[in-house]
């Protein structure tokens, strides 16, 4: 879709995800050109200069401190991975790990790492032991958070020093990345999650995942992002070469949009390079093409909502102008939801048709799943609901109670 601007292009983002609050940025030829930032978050100021959690672009710089340590001859893709961290996944290469070719399941063993303070490296390695294993090296494209993890702590192994600080030390200094940080800076968005009946946020915890934070603890701002972004598509001296960086661009598998710890998209006839990430209460989009420098950026605090594959495609459809104010924003439903209310929201049939009944602008709306249209609204009247658009208009509905008094059906006539 071909928005009139960038502004626009943003609102359409918040309003289809329902998006609590979204930042963006562009960059054209290299330079920002534009950011932006819409939020409703009704109890904190969000800008386009807060911090968000960027979750799996964190991967990103745990690869390119793995090509580093290549380019210095101090590792191999082809090293074993058990030749630096002991591992039950001795035998998967740095290759395979970075382009998640090596087998390894998706998550670790133990507790939701997203969730909960992780523990230590000493604990990932025990709690891991090889057995987990979905897949032969080599057999297929596997996305594995867990791999990143090996990698990090493969990295901070042969530095002599933590990830976070090989990190701040050879990436986030020589690149000027001062907003970029483990921990949320006082100035960041909150994690929320959005229920998809009722309209209400929720907060979501910003756990410190500890051994798991290479692949994917790090918050950061577009601002920073974009210079992030820019490395990715020329180098810089003091950090990796640009062949290197082609060479992380490069699909490891024919049939994988996938390098060497880089997503890589085809976006309208471009090339593009980068990532997207989600941590509970956070999404994030960075892609860049190498060719133009032409970059794009958007961080949210929402757990879903975010087409993140789809944001370039967006924003670089689009350019600078006046915003269209076209574009009718979401908004969350303030305060609590009344018990009545609350108790016909989710999914409800009528024959073997499904419809989502959601609290919206202080009335009940009726969506046909099948095709996500809007049907029908209701507004309260005392214990039933009045139909002010669609087939019910003006008709009352009531609501029929199994003996146990909760509802068992919507009517129309009282029973």
């Amino acid at each position: 879709m071909l928005f009139r601007s960038y502004d626009d292009a943003l609102a359409s983002l918040q309003a289809a995800g329902r998006l609590p609050s979204v930042s963006a940025a562009v960059a054209r030829g290299g330079t920002p050109v534009w950011q932006g930032c819409v939020s409703v978050l009704p109890d904190r100021e969000v800008t386009s200069a807060s911090s968000y959690r960027i979750g799996s672009i964190t991967k990103t710089l745990t690869a390119v401190l793995v090509m580093q340590l290549r380019d210095e001859g101090r590792l191999a893709l082809d090293d074993p991975i058990g030749r630096f961290v002991p591992t039950g996944y001795a035998d998967a290469t740095v290759h395979d790990l970075l382009a998640h070719t090596a087998g390894l399941q998706s998550e670790p063993a133990g507790a939701w790492w997203e969730r909960v303070d992780g523990g230590t490296v000493d604990e990932l390695l025990a709690a891991n032991d090889g057995s987990g294993r979905v897949a032969a090296a080599g057999e297929g494209y596997h996305y594995s958070n867990l791999g990143f993890a090996l990698l990090g702590e493969a990295v901070a192994r042969l530095r002599g020093a933590s990830w976070w600080e090989v990190v701040q030390q050879r990436l986030l200094a020589p690149l000027g990345m001062g907003a970029t940080s483990y921990h949320p800076p006082a100035d960041h968005a909150p994690g929320r999650s959005v229920d998809h009946f009722a309209h209400t946020l929720w907060a979501e915890p910003h756990s410190d995942t500890r051994a798991m934070a290479p692949a994917g603890q790090l918050w950061s701002t577009v601002g920073d992002l974009l210079r992030w972004a820019d490395f990715l598509a020329t180098g810089h001296p003091d950090v990796l070469a640009p062949a290197t960086l082609a060479e992380m661009a490069e699909r490891a598998t024919p049939a994988e949009a996938y390098g060497l710890g880089l997503r890589v998209l085809s976006v309208d006839g471009r090339t593009l390079v980068g990532h997207t990430g989600s941590m509970p209460g956070f999404m994030a989009s960075l892609f860049v093409d190498r060719s133009t420098r032409d970059a794009v950026v958007a961080l949210t605090d929402a757990t879903t909502g975010l087409r993140a594959d789809q944001v370039p495609g967006r924003f670089l459809a689009a350019g600078p102008g006046n915003p269209s104010a076209t574009v009718a924003l979401w908004r969350p439903s303030p305060g609590a939801v009344p018990d009545r209310v609350a108790e016909v929201l989710g999914v409800w049939y009528w024959g073997n048709t499904g419809f989502g009944i959601e609290w919206r602008d202080g009335e009940l709306q009726v969506h046909d799943l099948r095709t996500g249209e809007l049907e029908e609204r209701f507004r309260p009247e005392g214990d039933s609901f009045l139909g002010t658009d669609g087939y019910h208009r003006g008709e009352t509905l009531h609501l029929r109670r199994r003996a146990d008094g909760t509802v068992g059906q919507i009517g129309r006539a009282h029973v």
